[in-house]
């Protein structure tokens, strides 16, 4: 994925070195220009920022700021985070395009940015998942709190997820400790991936490479879910899924293949021309 830029000067070298912050503050100012009654908003949130990094660590601590835990101390552990493993920087920016390329709601790459509550409940749990991997678990379990509180969105720091996520309006999705969920996924909304009772240790679904699971999905216990598959909408899955296969229904069965090389790209969540959900 290339994006243009036509500036020039110093943040002409921003777009070459890094297109989607140019791109996003190019969209800012358009808002700053159309909307002048956010251009307070949109200075805190954007402008005022030197980096993507900065400007997501900033956004996603202002929404999660309390009385308790102030949005400087969430601020000041997001630039530790970011500056001892630069790979989330990098996940943020993949995890901005997964929005704007399958949402089609999202006309603009600013919009997961300033918006999208499954986007900033995505980018705050890489940092509680830095902060527990760091031994800082207190702070990391008040943050899964805050966001769950917040956003509706409830993920054990220590599940580990990929980058290229897109969680689509983030509302009732539970994300148990040892799950995993690798690169470029798509989740809509109320996705369980749960386990199946008081079992302890790995006890979580292991969701591969370009899956789409789709709406109030619930996905139990140590099982997989191959690359490039589908999981139909209202489903509850028990068994391991193969690869490139679609399963649907109470229990979930395979009904067919996946119908496309990368399903969490293309979204497209019909079976045999009818509904995924079956």
């Amino acid at each position: 994925m290339v994006i243009e830029s036509q500036r020039v000067g110093p943040l002409g070298r921003i777009a070459t070195c890094d297109p989607v912050w140019a791109r996003i503050r190019e969209e800012a100012d358009e808002i700053v220009v159309t909307e002048p009654a956010l251009a307070g908003f949109v200075l805190e949130s954007v402008l005022n920022h030197d980096t993507l990094e900065d400007a997501v660590a900033s956004r996603v601590a202002s929404r999660l700021a309390h009385e308790a835990l102030g949005s400087q101390s969430i601020l000041h552990a997001f630039r530790e985070a970011v500056a001892a493993q630069p790979e989330i920087g990098e996940a943020f920016r993949a995890d901005i395009v997964a929005v704007y390329e399958r949402d089609p709601a999202c006309s603009r790459y600013i919009e997961p940015l300033l918006y999208f509550k499954g986007f900033h409940a995505l980018e705050a749990h890489r940092l509680s998942h830095w902060l527990w991997n760091t031994g800082r678990r207190d702070f990391a379990l008040y943050l899964q709190s805050r966001v769950s509180a917040v956003f509706s969105v409830d993920i054990n720091p220590a599940a580990r997820i990929g980058r290229g996520i897109f969680i689509d309006h983030g509302h009732a999705i539970v994300v148990g400790q040892t799950a995993v969920i690798e690169d470029e996924v798509s989740i809509l909304h109320g996705v369980t991936l749960g386990g199946t009772g008081k079992e302890t240790g790995d006890r979580h679904p292991k969701v591969r490479r370009g899956v789409l699971i789709g709406a109030g999905a619930k996905i139990l216990g140590n099982i997989e879910v191959g690359a490039c598959s589908r999981v139909a909408a209202g489903s509850v899955v028990l068994r391991d899924v193969p690869p490139n296969t679609t399963v649907a229904g109470v229990p979930a069965k395979v009904v067919g293949k996946a119908g496309c090389a990368e399903p969490a790209l293309s979204m497209d969540q019909m079976i045999d021309g009818r509904d995924a959900t079956g």
